[in-house]
This record gives C-alpha cells, structure tokens and sequence, in this order.
C-alpha cells in the first residue's frame, strides 16, 4: 500500500489512494489533515508576526487634506463683467438699413455678460495669475477668496499667445496667501497631482488625479504649445485654477479639457509653471511679455526627414532659415542643423522649441544641442528681443486704388512676434482694414502679404505708397494669404 500526497494552492494537502486496505485509507486520511491544520497555523502565525493592528485613525485613512489645508487659501474665484453692446432688432443691424436710416434712437441696448473662472496668488501683495480667456474684455474683475471674502481688481496685463494674464487686487496692505510655484520640469507621467478651481460656478472644489503625459503640443488653445496633460477632473470654471503636487507646489495653470458635451472627460491641459514663471515676471515689470528671439526657425522632423538625415529616431527641429546677422547666425548655427534639445531639454517639434525660448528671459544664454553631419555639438546662443528692424512704418492707403482703406506694416521680427507669425517673414502686410472701403469690398484681409502692385515688387509700405500714388485705369495686385499665392486684376 501506498498514499500518493501533494499541496494545493490553499495549503492542504491531497491524498490518493495506490493499494492497501479501508484502514489505511482512513489512516492516511487523518495524517493529512493533521499536516494542513499545522500548516494553517504557522501560515497565520506568520503572518501576525509581519503585520499589526492600525493603533491610530491617521494610520487608516490615506488623505491629501494637509496638502489641500495648505494650497487652498492661495486659490481664487475670478468673476468678470462685461457690458455689451447689441442690437435691439436684427433689422437694426442690416447695413442697408443703417445706410438710409442712420442711427435711430433706441436701435441698440447694453446687455451685460457675465463669466466665470479662477485664479492662483502668486505674489503676497494680491497678484493673481490666471487665464487670457477668463478676463478677456472685462469691464469689471471681481477676485474672492477661499474665505468668501470679495475684493475688485485690476487686470496689469495679458497675453493672449499663452492664454496667460495677471490681475491685482486692490489690498489696501493686507498680505495675503500664495503658491509657490515649482519645476514642470521635474514631474514625471505618473505622479499625483490636485486641481483646485470653481468649477461651474459651484465654488472651491478639489479633484485628484495623475499626470497623464508631457509636453502634448498638438493642442490649439495657444500659440506655445506644451502642455501638462492630466486626468484630474477638469470643467468649465476650472479655468485658470491651480495644478499642484503632492508638495503643495503650483506645477501648472489648468487652461483646457477635451470634451464633446462641456464636462470633464479626464483629459485636461494646464499650462506649465516655467512658462507661467517668464510670463508672470514679464507682465508684472511692463504689463507685457518680450520673449526671446533665437532668429532661425525650421521644421518637425519626422520619420521620412530622420530616414533621410540618418538620425536613429524622429526628434528635433530642422533648420531652414537663419535671420541675417540674428542671435542663430552669431552663434553659429547653419542651415541643415537639427536642433534636439534647448539646455539640455529634448524638443520634439517646432512647438517644443518655442516653448522652451519662451521659458527663457531675454538677456539670458541658451545652450543648444545639434545634430551636424551625424555628429552633435553644444551652441551657446545670446537670447535677445526680436528687434524692429526694419521700422513697421505703419500708414493707411487712400485714394482710389485696390488698398483704399487698407492699413498696412513693414513686418519685422517684434511685429512677427506679435501677431504670432514667422519671424522669418519679410515684406508688406495688411494689419488691418476698414469696414465699407475699397479694400473690404474687394474682400483683401488682414494678414496678407501684398508681394505685387502691377507687376512691380512690393519690398516695403514706401513701395506700395509709391505705386498706388500714381493714377491707374487698370490694377494686377498678388497677395500671399496662408501660404497660397493669389493674383487679381481690377478694371481695365
């Protein structure tokens, strides 16, 4: 006779029969059950040893209420007025109609639109960061505090290319709470992060979440493009509000959500502390942001480019274009240059690069590292404010001629930065245009580039002035609008 014994995985033991008599069976039977019942209690005795009762509540619960106690007072709600102007009727507002009847008494009403957002204390003497969009037009700012208390503000200043701006208020001496702002650079995907806001409207309310991911470019809710992304609950109000860590440290300013119907998805955007950093400090010495100019731009290179330039893995900027006599050109850098990373940041695309000069203060050195001839090198290159050269000359064309009502700009590269184009561009643009003019009527836009007046090349406004001067039956104008080369012929 023989009993045939093996473990199973909840610690008892199973016996088979081989051979042998009732008895034996029986017999084998006790002796395995007393082996599990010794194996069960050194299993708990083990475990005893190795674990212990909670002696406290604190030991029990996990909470981020220190970290929230400690963050939420420097977290506002920001609530704007605005008074707008309307037409009672849409007939009022016909053209025609206004054309015959002028402005008739009563034809329009003030409507007042009110918004809502939130905001972050920066500084202790009332200085308040928020967002471009939640302030935008406002006639009136109203900040009120974690303790409900209101106080009126005003906006110092706002930039609109990082959906940015500062407001203060009016403190009469009072200290109050701040953030401290920290490193975006050092969080990683994966770690905890709060928003604090006043989502629709409900008041101070705080979600918890993860960073989702880094550096996501491909969102078009700004002109520098690098976002936080996280999973942290995010709605409308929220705007503005704070992203901190687990430190207490504001890491970024909750801006945007990916959502179909207005609530929260689990995919937020906050702009990063080291670019609310530059542009909380330029605001607060001029009431403007003058960012670095590095006088080169290029493009993304993508996995055809890095196939052709031999790079092991998309990554970086090429470079196409050096502005003459700019920072790049003195320092060095050639056409052909892939830049991979700005003091030692990895850039994945143009998006990424403008973000990291946007971080930097003007004055400053910036370290870049680039790929030549399979090779990398250091280039150290002086960040410098994008100059007026050549003068913007601004003037409104008259007369009877195509831009007859057309205001129009040399483009330089200060212009360049300010409406947010490349700063390689050269040439003559329409900025603005009148309503009812020659110009409108032909449908010419802001934002093209005037490259011909019959057939003569338009190099700068003294050009155009030059040339529209002159009487003209007929007139051939070509325009760069978007890229897309467009030619039209008037009279003749």
């Amino acid at each position: 006779m023989g009993i045939s014994c093996r473990a199973i995985p909840a610690g008892l033991i199973r016996c088979y029969k081989q051979s042998g008599s009732s008895k034996d069976v029986i017999a084998a039977m006790k002796f395995a059950a007393l082996i599990s019942a010794a194996l069960l209690v050194a299993s708990f005795s083990a475990v005893a040893q190795t674990q212990t009762v909670p002696a406290s509540r604190e030991q029990v619960r996990l909470t981020f209420a220190p970290v929230v106690r400690q963050v939420a007072p420097a977290v506002v709600n920001i609530y704007t007025k605005r008074v707008v102007h309307a037409a009672a009727s849409p007939m009022f507002a016909d053209p025609f109609f206004r054309r015959f009847f002028g402005d008739v008494p009563g034809m329009t009403q003030d409507r007042v639109q009110r918004s809502l957002g939130s905001g972050v204390m920066v500084g202790g003497d009332g200085t308040v960061v928020t967002n471009h969009h939640v302030i935008k037009d406002a006639d009136e700012v109203t900040v009120i505090l974690s303790d409900r208390r209101e106080f009126e503000a005003r906006v110092v200043g706002s930039d609109e290319r990082t959906d940015l701006a500062v407001v203060k208020i009016e403190s009469k001496g009072e200290t109050f709470p701040t953030l401290t702002l920290g490193d975006s650079d050092r969080i990683e995907v994966g770690d905890i992060v709060l928003a604090i806001g006043n989502p629709f409207g409900v008041g101070q309310t705080v979600t918890q979440g993860i960073v989702s991911a880094l550096a996501r470019t491909n969102v078009g809710v700004a002109d520098f493009r690098s976002f936080i992304q996280t999973d942290a609950a995010i709605n409308p109000g929220n705007s503005g509000g704070a992203l901190v860590d687990m430190e207490g440290r504001l890491i970024g300013i909750n801006t945007a959500i990916f959502s179909k119907d207005g609530g929260s998805n689990g995919i937020g955007f906050a702009i990063p502390s080291a670019l609310v950093r530059n542009v909380v400090a330029g605001i607060s010495k001029g009431g403007k942001v003058v960012r670095a100019w590095l006088g080169a731009s290029g493009q993304a290179v993508t996995a055809d480019l890095a196939q052709a330039l031999n790079l092991a893995r998309p990554l970086g900027v090429l470079v196409n274009n050096i502005f003459k006599d700019g920072p790049a050109a003195k320092a060095g850098l050639l056409d052909g240059d892939v830049i991979v990373a700005v003091n030692g940041r990895e850039v994945d695309d143009t998006e990424g690069l403008r973000f990291r000069l946007a971080t930097l203060p003007v004055g400053g050195d910036a370290q870049l590292s680039v790929l030549r001839a399979g090779a990398e090198r250091q280039v150290t290159v002086r960040l410098v404010a994008p100059p007026e050269l050549p003068p913007r000359d601004q003037s409104e064309i008259g007369g009877r001629n195509p831009f007859s009502g057309a205001v129009i700009v040399n483009l330089n590269p200060a212009l360049a930065e300010e409406l947010g184009v490349n700063s390689s561009l050269t040439g003559v643009m329409v900025l603005q245009i009148h309503r009812g003019s020659i110009a409108h009527r032909l449908g010419i836009q802001p934002g093209d580039r005037i490259l011909k007046i019959n057939d003569a090349v338009v190099a700068s406004v003294a050009d155009a002035k030059r040339i529209v001067s002159g009487p003209s039956s007929r007139w051939s104008i070509t325009i760069n609008r978007n890229g897309e080369i467009m030619t039209q012929v008037i009279g003749g």
